[in-house]
């Protein structure tokens, strides 16, 4: 299975990344704005959605690889419904989405299950997403009501 190395400047290739990470599992502490650098970084156990759960360590379940996903040209962040303080609490990412306000700005939200979300004040959409190379059996593959 190949690493997966995205970029995204534009919201179709924002839609990719968006559904690339769908169901990944984000621990609170693994997510952090860097002011000074203009970065907002996470890491994250997602779901490989591309392998379609036909990987040979489990067929039925599927795999989780480690990956990092961070935005640039970040100047602000907001985020609701998530305690920040319990940077051991587990997340899991529903979508990305970027919204345009005065061209090229705009914000990007990232939207956890149970209602919480990041929001990314930012000059332009830069993303970049990368696979960090370990992978292992999930166990179970996400599943969603119809």
């Amino acid at each position: 299975m190949t690493d997966l190395k995205l970029l995204a400047l534009d919201s179709e290739d924002l839609d990719v990344i968006s559904a690339t990470t769908q169901d990944a599992i984000v621990r609170v502490g693994d997510m952090g704005y860097a002011k000074a650098d203009k970065r907002f970084a996470l890491l994250m156990n997602r779901y490989a959605w591309e392998d379609g759960g036909n990987a040979k360590t489990s067929a039925k379940t599927g795999v989780r690889k480690r990956a990092a996903l961070h935005f640039d040209r970040v100047i602000g962040v907001k985020v609701a419904g998530i305690d920040t303080n319990a940077v051991d609490g587990a997340l899991e990412l529903l979508t990305i989405r970027f919204t345009e306000s005065l061209a090229p700005s705009g914000w990007i939200d990232l939207a956890f299950a149970g209602g919480g979300t990041v929001r990314l004040e930012v000059e332009v959409l830069e993303a970049r997403l990368q696979d960090l190379g370990s992978a292992w059996a999930a166990k179970a593959k996400p599943e969603h009501a119809a």
